[in-house]
Parts: structure tokens; C-alpha cells; sequence
């Protein structure tokens, strides 16, 4: 990846020998050192960010985007020589939010043009600057949602706020307790947003922006001997990294996406702007550094309409253009591993056996079908390039298509086995090889999954016609690959349904096989595992018997057959 020399010069900021004594105001020295520091963490955290980035879409560049960002920040620090306090906070947020890339980045180039505002002329007023940063990084967002950056900038906001409280305090006071509420409010990201509980990790962009604030507050508690060397400006030409981009949200019928900076214009002209922009496309961020300067950018599929909309109310500048499709080729690189399996799964301890086996499950309610941005954020949370989907239940299949479809757009290589019961999943499993080619470890599962006869034992709720008869209610039902097979004169108890597995069981293995599955349901009776393996033993001693509790509600027992 190529760097530029105010990049570099940033990123190599001196940090070693400080002087313990806190500042009392953020003067144009902090900034600087505090500005290469945050190049410097969300370089090293660029990797995970975009590994945990699951919302709104999972596409896996947010911390990218975040780094870009700063970057752009700390050129544009760099360039102004000025001691100056009001001119390198101005040159910070101007160069923020021309280099902003992405929502994320848009969302950052806001907070940093908050802090600005209020700071270049009260360097000491950090919670005043952390309420203007909440202002108007919420005003960038059209919807915004609860467990996002939005969620973790308010509380950091709030608490530097609080009356007779922390905003008594010291700067090194207000700013270190802001970085640690955030953080606070970041590891409850999970419990505000359904899709991140599920992938298991916290949102992305609040990672970022805690990183950001630590980065702030050690800078506060302990100032760097040394500011970085400024540069003389001239003109980089942007190389293929910055100009690379993902869909982060919006309709994938806009195939591009626009972004450019205005300079002197107005919050009318500006608002012109964006009513013209939304009726072009979607995604549609305005957002200006209180100086005149605004940065544009919109998904769409008209490139010119959307640069002659800015040109009619100013002069754009640093115009950069991307064709989402283009970006595919440099998608691979930002996957943690190659293979990944994702199974549904219904019942505790179905789950916990998947899970031990190596899979990433989504768990299913009893009654319920699975959420289609539930099952991407899973997939998402994978880190893999290639994954394979285990539905385990007939009939889910047409349900995923469209999680998976999304998933595919984002990048992923997404194939479904048809896996119609958890123990067609459970044989799939066990024959996946990651160390195999993607497609061939597909066509091995695929082929398990296939060979294993499914069977079912249930209790009859209602009278209906089977094809073995009439059945009534609570009487056992044996069901082969679906279909009725044997119908257990009720009532369904122990002796019942062990009467009924051991029928089950011996119908299966009529056409051979070698390993039979069991996976015990929760109404089962507690010695049915032990009745079953009795019953191998003395009818079918050439058979393997694998017992497993499922706790699946529904079906008393799960039988498969290899």
C-alpha cells in the first residue's frame, strides 16, 4: 500500500519520552501529536475493525474507511506550519472531511469538525466540543440506530456533561472519563442491535471512535516531547488504496459511488444540493466544517448529474468516482480464514453441538424462521471467504436466499448444502475439510449430507390420514425422509415410544448402513437413549450407535442413518 510523505511523517510521530504532567488545554501541539496518534492505532486496528463490521451492511471496510479518514486529517495538520491553535484545528477538519470515505468516515469527519468548532477557541471545553461532535455526527445520519458510533459518541457526550459532576473536573478529568464511558457504552452495543449480538462482536465504527478518544486522553494525561514535521503542500495523486471503496448501505441498483469537497457555499445551497442528490440516488451525505468547505457524497448511477449538481452551486473539487463492482478482485484480502461452515440450528444443546464441532450457528426459535440480517451477520462473522450454510430443517432453503444473496454481494463465496434435519447437518460436518478446495469440501458435505436417511419420531396433535393409516391424537408417528412410515397406537408413553424408535430404526436400516445418529428430544423419556442402544445392540450388532441429547422441541427423537 502506497503512503504519502505527510502519512509517514504523521504516522511516525514521536511517543516515547513524555512529560507526565497533564495538559490543561488542547493547544496546536496536542493536536498534532494527538491527530498521528490516532493514524498510528487505527492503522494497527484497521484489520479487526473491518473483521467486526457487520452493520448496516457487512462489508468489512470500516476501518478502512476510519483510517483514511484521519489520514487525510493529519496530511492536511501537517501542511500548515502555523502554531496557531484556530488554524490547525481548521486544517484538521477541513482535511477530515475531504478525505472521508465511506458513511463511517463521513460520521468521523462530523465529530472531528465538532471538536474543532468549539476547541479551536476554548481548547480547555472539551465537553462542550463533545456535545457539538454529537450534534452534528447525528445530523449526518438520516436514521439513525441505537447501538451504533451515534450511541457510544452520545453517551461519552452525556457523561462529560453531567451538572456538578465530571464537567467540574479537569481536562485530563473530562477527557479520560469520556474515553472510558465510551468504552463503557461500546461493550453494550451488542444488547442495542440484534445483528451484532448475533455475529458476537460490538459495532465497528464505535470501536473506532474509542480508539480515537483513548488516543485523545492519553495525549491529555501525558504530552509527547516533540511534534511531527509539517510539509510543504503540493498535490498527491491518490493511488489505487484510496480510491478503493464498498457499499457500506443503500440499494445495490446505484452502482456508483461519488464523492467530492465544494468550498464557499452555503447551508442553503447545500440543502439545494441534497434534495437534488437523493432524488438521483441514495446515501446521500452534505455535511460542511463550519468554514464554507463541504464534503458530497452519494450512491447513484448517474455520475455526471451528480458532479453538474455540485457545479451548479460551486466549484468541486478532489472528485473521486467508484464502480462498486470494480472492487471485487480486492475483496479477498479482507478475510481472516479461507473456510467457514454457518449452521441453523433449533434447541440448546443442538446448538452447543454444532458449535463443538466447529460451526457457527444461528440460533432458531422454536416458532419462528430465521431473520434474513440475522443469518448475514452471521455469515459476516465468520471472517471467511468461503462459507457453507446448513438450513437442517426442509423448506428453509428459498427462506436464506436472500441473506445469502446479500452475503455473496458483500463479497463472500456462499454456497447452501441442503441439509433437510440436524443430523444430515451434523454428517455434512463431519467430512468438511478446510484444508480442501472450497468446491470440492462442498461436494463431499453435499454428497454426506445426501447419504444420510433422516428419520422422525413425533406425537400426533390432531386426527389426520397418513399414508399408513389413520393416526389420532397422541399417538407416535415414525416419519422416513418426510413421509409417514409407522403410526404407534397411543397414549405416547415410555414404553410407547421406545416401542416406536426401535420400529423406526429397523425400517431405516433395511437398505443397510453402518452409523446411526441420535439426537434426543426434550419430551423425550429419560431411558430412551439407553433403550435404543439396547436394541442395536441385540438386533443390529454391526451397526455404531451415537446418542446425542438435542433438546430439539417437536421431535421426540432425530434418527440418521449413513
Amino acid at each position: 500500500m502506497a503512503t504519502s510523505d505527510a502519512t509517514r511523517q504523521a504516522a511516525q510521530a514521536p511517543d516515547t519520552a513524555l512529560d507526565r504532567t497533564a495538559l490543561d488545554r488542547l493547544d496546536a501541539a496536542a493536536v498534532r501529536r494527538w491527530i498521528a496518534a490516532c493514524v498510528r492505532t487505527l492503522d494497527e486496528h484497521r484489520a479487526a475493525i473491518d473483521g467486526i463490521n457487520v452493520f448496516p451492511v457487512a462489508d468489512r471496510d470500516t476501518g478502512s474507511n476510519l483510517l483514511r479518514t484521519v489520514r487525510a486529517a493529519a496530511e492536511a495538520v501537517a501542511r500548515t506550519t502555523a502554531d496557531d491553535p484556530v488554524q490547525v484545528w481548521s486544517a484538521l477538519a477541513g482535511g477530515a472531511l475531504a478525505g472521508a470515505r465511506g458513511n463511517s468516515g463521513v460520521i468521523l469527519s462530523q465529530v472531528l469538525r465538532g471538536l474543532a468548532e468549539v476547541l479551536a477557541d476554548a481548547p480547555t471545553d472539551l465537553a462542550a466540543a463533545l456535545l457539538r461532535a454529537d450534534e452534528l455526527a447525528t445530523r449526518a445520519v438520516s436514521d439513525p440506530a441505537p447501538g451504533t458510533v451515534l450511541s457510544v459518541l452520545h453517551a461519552a457526550a452525556t457523561a462529560a456533561n453531567k451538572p456538578n459532576g465530571i464537567s467540574a473536573g479537569t481536562l485530563a478529568a473530562i477527557t479520560r472519563a469520556a474515553a472510558d464511558v465510551a468504552a463503557e457504552a461500546l461493550a453494550e452495543t451488542p444488547s442495542q442491535l440484534d445483528v451484532l449480538a448475533r455475529a458476537g462482536v460490538v459495532d465497528a465504527g464505535a470501536q473506532g471512535l474509542v480508539l480515537v478518544l483513548r488516543e485523545l486522553a492519553t495525549i491529555v494525561d501525558g504530552v509527547a516531547s516533540a511534534a511531527p514535521p509539517a510539509i510543504a503542500a503540493h498535490r498527491v495523486a491518490r493511488d489505487a488504496d484510496a480510491l478503493f471503496t464498498e457499499r457500506e448501505a443503500g440499494s445495490p441498483e446505484f452502482g456508483y459511488e461519488v464523492m467530492y469537497s465544494l468550498d464557499a457555499t452555503d447551508e442553503h445551497a447545500a440543502e439545494s444540493l441534497r434534495r437534488e442528490l437523493r432524488r438521483l440516488g441514495d446515501c446521500v451525505s452534505v455535511v460542511g466544517d463550519g468554514g464554507g468547505r463541504w464534503t458530497v457524497h452519494v450512491h447513484c448511477n448517474d455520475v455526471g448529474a451528480a458532479i453538474e449538481a455540485g457545479i451548479e452551486i460551486g466549484r468541486p473539487r478532489g472528485i473521486a468516482v467508484v464502480r462498486f463492482d470494480d472492487q471485487a478482485a480486492v475483496a479477498s484480502t479482507r478475510f481472516a480464514r479461507e473456510h467457514a461452515v454457518v449452521a441453523l440450528a433449533r434447541g440448546a444443546a443442538t446448538i452447543e453441538l454444532f458449535r463443538a464441532e466447529g460451526a457457527a450457528v444461528l440460533p432458531l426459535s422454536e416458532d419462528g424462521f430465521p431473520d434474513p440480517a440475522e443469518l448475514v451477520a452471521v455469515i459476516a462473522g465468520t471472517q471467511a471467504s468461503h462459507v457453507v450454510v446448513l438450513p437442517n430443517e426442509p423448506g428453509l432453503e428459498t427462506r436464506i436466499e436472500d441473506a445469502v444473496a446479500q452475503a455473496a454481494r458483500a463479497g463472500q463465496d456462499v454456497l447452501v448444502v441442503p441439509t433437510a434435519s440436524p443430523v444430515q447437518g451434523l454428517a455434512a460436518l463431519a467430512v468438511h475439510d478446510a484444508g480442501r478446495r472450497a468446491g470440492e469440501d462442498v461436494v463431499a458435505m453435499a454428497e454426506a449430507a445426501a447419504a444420510t436417511r433422516r428419520g422422525e419420531l413425533t406425537i400426533a396433535r390432531e386426527e389426520a390420514l397418513t399414508w399408513v393409516g389413520q393416526c389420532h391424537p397422541d399417538d407416535v408417528l415414525g416419519l422416513l425422509d418426510g413421509e409417514v412410515v409407522l403410526v404407534e397406537p397411543g397414549p405416547a408413553g415410555d414404553e410407547t415410544i421406545a416401542a416406536a424408535a426401535a420400529h423406526l430404526l429397523d425400517r431405516m436400516l433395511v437398505g443397510g448402513g453402518e452409523l446411526v445418529t441420535a439426537l434426543i428430544g426434550a419430551g423425550a423419556p429419560d431411558g430412551l437413549a439407553d433403550a435404543l442402544d439396547e436394541h442395536v445392540r441385540a438386533q443390529h450388532w454391526e451397526v455404531e450407535l451415537s446418542s446425542f441429547t438435542g433438546d430439539q422441541v417437536g421431535s421426540v427423537l432425530l434418527l440418521g442413518v449413513e
